[in-house]
């Protein structure tokens, strides 16, 4: 019964509807998330500028990760 429906829902198009409002989804949160990085980051740097190298690191490796979890979310939307 229930792959009834999920090939009804398939053949209407809603699958590639799901699939782009997750691919839209994680885009959107990857963006905030790096956005967020990029803000506290230089908040850090202001506060302590002898600091700015190690902040500056730190935040380009973890705005590395989540851009790297927004691909995976990507592909698997896209699969």
């Amino acid at each position: 019964m229930l792959s009834l429906v999920l090939l009804q829902a398939a053949a209407a198009g809603l699958a590639k509807l799901g699939a782009a409002i997750g691919a839209g989804l994680a885009t959107i949160g990857a963006g905030i998330g790096i956005g967020n990085i990029g803000a506290h980051a230089m908040d850090a740097i202001a506060r302590q500028p002898e600091m700015a190298g190690n902040i500056r690191i730190n935040m380009i490796i973890i705005a590395a990760l989540v851009e790297g979890a927004a691909f995976f979310a990507l592909v698997v939307c896209l699969l």
